[in-house]
């Protein structure tokens, strides 16, 4: 057995948290400091120059010897250049330990080697990292020993967003500003801020290493492109919050203490639904520190993995036919002193302020479904979306039958009486206790769902940072503050204009709220019939982002400018045209070089047998099943190679499209099919072919023998 480390005392060891601050920090500095985390308040650079010499000679304690302005592209994963503190060497020979707060402050790496959809050209380089003091520095351990990272913004030379950062940053400030307008309108005068909360599920696969390096999908893409399903899948389920393996638990216990040494407080663990998937959630935390965190903690999964002999996939669709993994993004707004906006207390119909934010947040989604969907935009989630328990490609808000129930009073009657209550539970066994139920069961096909005091928009990819969606909720829902504030700010009667606001929005977003089956064929349909958004695709959603009502959305709470919601724009179909390329020469890869010379040996042996068989039995022994058998496989083997050949010539046909939304729509249309049609003959062959010269590992192979 493993050593097991002291919870409280290694917790935020190694992150330069707000205690450390104030053990190393003179007080002034240190006030100073907390001004500008907690008002936003310009550092100078006096200051910034002593909160560096404390944070070098703390981090070097901890064993660092380089520093990095740790940051979030526009590439999916974090980015870091590594600078030691040592400076020029002395007459000496000896050299020092130094880092100012310039140093801190700024950094510069090549922008243009970074993602930025045309705003910048290929020979302008310059952009800048700015940290971002409301998220701690931490200091890492790897193989390259210790290195100080310090969480940054990156902009371009002419201060557009580069980052995942700067926008959710400056969405947190858009619904800051309005919550708090909104705040003062009903009496309250402490609440200094108000912050979107986020707790972030993760949900990943562990493969182990020796069958991950035998699949070269997995390797390239992240996901099995071939593959047919074992004999057993997850319909027994009995993985899920099953006994957890001894690997996976000796994994599980040094993943968490690796999360908490940098304080990301990984709270629950268990076993998903498909074999070999598993989850870990957080507890909540401001949105920028659990979007951070989060990165941490894909990192760290992947990082561990690879210590036990594994490799944690974080792909959205790893494997057809089971479970695809989600990132589920738990949201609320809380007040610096305790005050959660979205906490309906126990008579919500009672609870005006509630019900004026719940309806404001109706409206928001239902006005910007398209915004919200396009925010979970992924190639993987395109596999993912709309089945094996994640949620329809289709965006609509579970609210539960309590809730529910208060908005149809609302709608009918214009006020609400009552509010359902929760029943007693009776077990029917008399050495158990009986207790009391929740209101309202949850819905786990909705992709925005009210669960108690949050909602938990369901349809994150499980690879994707959670900034985009956080942006999008906290700028939809400051653009509705915002009218409601400018119209109560003008009513003559607070209490009726509140009143007609909250019956108004009822009323006019209901059509936004579905509490059934999101799975059921007619939902769809009844959704076209509400005038709901039909997005089944990424390259469908990405035309959301550049809406003339998406600009002036972002425009109005400078989120993003209409350059940089066009040149995300421009990303993500390059992205989407890259990923689907490569998944396709993957396949023709692998077709090429593995599979069909397999199934060509196969068909040779058997051949071979049949002839053997014919001459040992002088043509009285029956071989019909064997020739069956050959024609089946060789039938097989030609549809297989036909296909292949089409994805080929398809492959060569895409420079001819212009890159962006041609080069997108081309892949979508016309290559996705076709790496359909490759699969499908492929893994019916798996079916048929010796096990023996099948040349790569089998689903059963890969998720029951973790």
């Amino acid at each position: 057995m493993g050593e097991y480390i002291n919870v409280v005392e290694t917790f935020g060891c190694d992150v330069f948290n707000d205690s450390v601050m104030q053990a190393r920090l003179p007080k002034k500095i240190y006030k100073e400091l907390k001004k500008t985390i907690e008002e936003g308040k310009e550092l100078s650079m006096e200051i910034a120059d002593v909160v560096a010499h404390e944070m070098k000679e703390w981090a070097i304690e901890k064993g660092a010897t380089h520093y990095s302005h740790w940051f979030q592209p526009l590439t999916g994963v974090t980015a870091e250049k590594h600078d030691a503190f040592i400076t020029a060497p002395m007459d000496n020979g000896k050299v020092l330990m130094s880092f100012s707060g310039k140093e801190l402050i700024k950094g510069e790496p090549d922008a243009s080697s970074f993602p930025s959809g045309g705003l910048r050209a290929t020979f302008e380089a310059r952009g800048y990292t700015a940290w971002d003091c409301t998220s701690p520095a931490f200091v890492r351990h790897d193989a390259a020993g210790g290195t100080l990272c310090i969480p940054t913004a990156f902009c371009s030379y002419t201060g557009e967003a580069l980052d995942q950062k700067t926008p959710l940053l400056r969405s947190m400030e858009a619904i800051n500003t309005q919550a708090l307008r909104l705040l003062r309108l009903f009496g309250n005068t402490t609440s200094k801020k108000v912050t979107p909360s986020v707790g972030a599920e993760q949900e990943y696969f562990l493969i182990d290493k020796e069958k991950w390096l035998q699949r070269k999908d997995l390797i390239y893409t992240g996901r099995t492109l071939f593959g047919a399903m074992p004999p057993k899948g997850q319909e027994m389920d009995d993985h899920y919050f099953g006994s957890i393996r001894q690997r996976i638990s000796a994994y599980m216990k040094e993943v968490n203490e690796e999360c908490w040494k940098l304080g990301i407080p990984a709270k629950t663990q268990h076993n998903e639904v498909a074999p070999a998937q598993h989850e870990l959630a957080p507890i909540y935390a401001p949105v920028n520190i659990a979007a951070d965190q989060n990165q941490m903690m894909m990192r760290i999964l992947k990082k561990v993995a690879s210590r036990h002999g594994m490799r944690c996939v974080l792909h959205e669709k790893p494997f057809a036919g089971v479970n695809g993994s989600g990132k589920h993004n738990n949201w609320s707004l809380t007040t610096d002193d305790g005050i959660n906006l979205l906490d309906p207390g126990k008579t919500p119909h009672e609870n005006i302020q509630f019900l004026l934010v719940l309806t404001c947040i109706l409206k928001a989604v239902d006005e910007h479904a398209d915004l919200l969907r396009e925010s979970a935009a992924d190639v993987g989630n395109d596999q993912r979306l709309g089945g094996h328990e994640a949620p329809p490609a289709v965006i609509s808000v579970f609210l539960g039958e309590q809730l529910e129930d208060v908005l149809e009073q609302l709608v009918s009657t214009g006020t609400a009486t009552h509010s359902k209550k929760g029943s007693k539970l009776e077990t029917g066994v008399k050495t158990l206790p009986d207790f009391m139920k929740d209101a309202t069961d949850r819905n786990r096909t909705s992709p925005f769902a009210f669960t108690g005091n949050k909602f938990e928009f369901r349809m994150v990819g499980s690879r994707d940072s959670i900034s985009a969606c956080n942006v999008v909720l906290n700028t939809i829902t400051a653009e509705v503050f915002k009218e409601v504030c400018d119209r109560l700010e003008k009513a003559p009667d607070f209490e009726l204009a509140v009143h007609d606001l909250i019956k108004e929005y009822a009323t006019d977003h209901q059509k936004i709220v579905f509490n059934g089956n999101g799975y059921a064929p007619e939902w769809e349909k009844e959704a076209k019939r509400r005038g709901l958004p039909i997005l089944p695709s990424m390259v469908d959603a990405i035309p959301a982002l550049t809406t003339e009502k998406a600009v002036k959305l972002f425009e109005s709470f400078d989120v993003f400018s209409r350059a940089e919601l066009e040149s995300r724009a421009e990303i993500k179909y390059e992205i989407y045209s890259k990923a689907i390329n490569i998944e396709a020469k993957t396949m023709i890869d692998m077709a090429t070089k593995q599979i069909i010379p397999a199934v060509i040996r196969y068909t040779t042996v058997l051949g071979e047998s049949i002839n053997t068989v014919k001459t040992a039995g002088e043509g009285l022994i029956d071989v019909s099943v064997q020739l069956d058998l050959l024609k089946k496989a060789s039938k097989l083997l030609k549809a297989a190679n036909s296909a292949m050949s089409k994805l080929s010539k398809l492959v060569e046909k895409i420079p001819e499209y212009a890159e962006g939304r041609d080069r997108a729509v081309f892949c979508r249309e016309k290559m996705v099919p076709a790496m359909e049609a490759l699969r499908e003959p492929v893994d019916e062959l798996e079916m048929i072919v010796d096990k023996e010269m099948w040349p790569m590992p089998s689903y059963g192979d890969l998720v029951f023998e973790v």
